[in-house]
């Protein structure tokens, strides 16, 4: 019997490219999607749909009920937005909406399917960042909710061993996904007005924002990229307890910059804004 995986995030970008290498590689997938256009299409390409908002309780434990039965081998928990710009910025409705989704709907994620994946002695997969590794300026609700992810899987990790169950964290790079234009369109709807006098220099902020979003979509690497590494930490005996993926030259900026004293890596991080 093929082994069961659930891939949150399912209808676009890496989960969508995450269940459909399963797929093709045997799994039975399951997609955990929130719109009912995204579940027809995943049903389409042999996908079984689940309609999963993982911030509801109550659509968790919906899709824990219906693997009961079959069981649960591996769990991605890729479900995740983007929340940007200059803090100063950010009402705080947006930047608890990315923690929300980001970091207590992965840990709900998790924990509903807990069950499952112990009498499997299955895997789990966080969909992490280098944004979880080196915080660049524009991107402070993103990375916050992505350093959490990196502790909640270090404790994970340990946690969960007594009982088989790998925890693995995807560190991916730039990824041409939706997800910075999406990100983009919705700022543009919460940003609040710039404080008098800093008018300009926010103002060349959110045009760096939006060179690099255009960038990262047309440049950043394929998400069938990052669903291999997902195929890696699913399949390896042993899976790293990390994977990064990234451009080789971004791969070594990233780890650089965490080795470089604050005063000199904020030299350098001060030029991505121009």
């Amino acid at each position: 019997m093929a082994r069961a995986v659930l891939v949150t995030g399912a209808g676009s970008g890496i989960g969508l490219a995450t269940a459909r290498l399963l797929t093709a590689k045997g799994y039975r997938v399951y997609g955990g999607v929130r719109r009912e256009e995204d579940a027809a299409r995943l049903a389409q390409e042999g996908v079984v749909p689940l309609l999963l908002d993982v911030t509801r309780e109550e659509d968790l434990l919906r899709a824990r009920e219906r693997l009961v039965g079959e069981g649960l081998w591996g769990l991605v928990v890729n479900a995740g937005i983007a929340v940007a710009g200059p803090l100063e910025l950010v009402p705080l409705s947006a930047f608890r909406e990315a923690l929300e989704v980001n970091v207590l709907g992965a840990f709900a994620t998790v924990k509903a399917f807990l069950p499952l994946l112990r009498a499997s002695r299955g895997r789990v997969v966080l969909m992490g960042s280098v944004s979880g590794l080196v915080a660049l300026p524009l991107m402070g609700p993103y990375a916050a909710s992505k350093f959490a992810l990196e502790a909640l899987a270090d404790a994970l990790r340990v946690e969960l061993l007594p009982f088989g169950v790998r925890v693995v964290l995807i560190e991916p790079g730039s990824v041409a996904t939706p997800i910075w234009e999406r990100s983009l369109r919705r700022a543009e709807g919460y940003l609040e007005p710039p404080p008098p006098g800093t008018e300009g220099v926010y103002g060349r902020y959110l045009e760096v924002a939006r060179r690099v979003a255009e960038r990262s979509a047309k440049r950043g690497l394929p998400p069938e990229r990052v669903a291999e590494a997902v195929l890696k930490a699913l399949e390896s005996p042993n899976p790293r307890a990390r994977y990064l993926v990234a451009h080789p030259a971004r791969a070594r900026e990233t780890l650089l910059l965490r080795l470089f004293p604050a005063p000199l890596r904020d030299r350098l991080v001060a030029r991505f804004l121009g």
